[in-house]
């Protein structure tokens, strides 16, 4: 592995490796080792005790963070008649029907970060599956990006909305703000995206629900938080 150069090298010296830290001391040290030239995003990684291959043990959803993410967030959305005019009004950056798919298509176009549907256009928007689903942006209800709703749906995304799923090691992976944000706004952001990750305790799991639960920055070491004080 390349050296990563001096101020990472004393950003680790920072983080004990064998220690579990309380959530709002991983917040801090996350803060301090952040040490890039531009705003590192500061991510929570969480490993669940459920196997995701069972449907019944799946974990999804979205939940909207206090201070949001602090990235700019382009809303593609696909609807018919008046509502490409309220998705549009609420602040989407693309509304529209069968034209945009087409660019999509033929075009490979991706200039957008979340896909949003009104339920009667998920028929259209289904011949994407093969190119949204693997990039995650296929739209589905249970993250709210189905719905007739589209001013709530893009105003919440906009406001600092993100979607929480298990990935195929059972590890969720969110961003919860940017190494500038205030530690109390990071520490609010962390404790209400765990709060709806509980909340979402399936009833299927047996055994301890979160084994594992990091903090990172982009460039940063990872921050082990001790899960049992976040259960607490």
């Amino acid at each position: 592995m390349a050296n990563k150069g001096k101020k990472y090298q004393e950003a680790i010296k920072l983080v004990d490796r064998s220690k579990l830290y309380d959530p709002s001391e991983a917040i801090e040290l996350a803060k301090k080792v952040a040490t890039a030239k531009f705003d590192e995003t500061v991510e929570a990684h969480i490993k669940l005790g459920v196997d995701s291959r069972h449907a019944d043990q799946q974990v999804r959803g979205a939940v909207v963070l206090p201070h949001g993410t602090g990235k700019t967030v382009k809303v593609l959305v696909f609807a018919k008649g008046d509502k490409i005019t309220e998705a549009e009004n609420a602040g989407a950056d693309y509304a529209g029907g069968e034209e945009l798919v087409q660019k999509i298509q033929k075009e490979n176009w991706f200039d957008f970060d979340v896909v949003v549907a009104t339920p009667d256009m998920m028929g259209v928007v289904g011949r994407l599956g093969r190119v949204l689903g693997p990039k995650g942006l296929m739209p589905n209800p249970k993250s709210g990006t189905v719905t007739f709703d589209l001013e709530k749906a893009v105003k919440e995304i906009k406001a600092g909305k993100v979607e929480y799923r298990l990935d195929k090691t059972n590890i969720i992976h969110v961003p919860i703000g940017k190494a500038s944000f205030e530690e109390d706004q990071l520490k609010e952001n962390f404790r209400t995206l765990l709060d709806a990750i509980v909340k979402a305790k399936p009833a299927a799991a047996k055994g301890q629900y979160m084994k594992s639960v990091a903090v990172t920055t982009t460039m940063g070491p990872g921050i082990k938080v001790n899960p049992a004080k976040i259960m607490e």
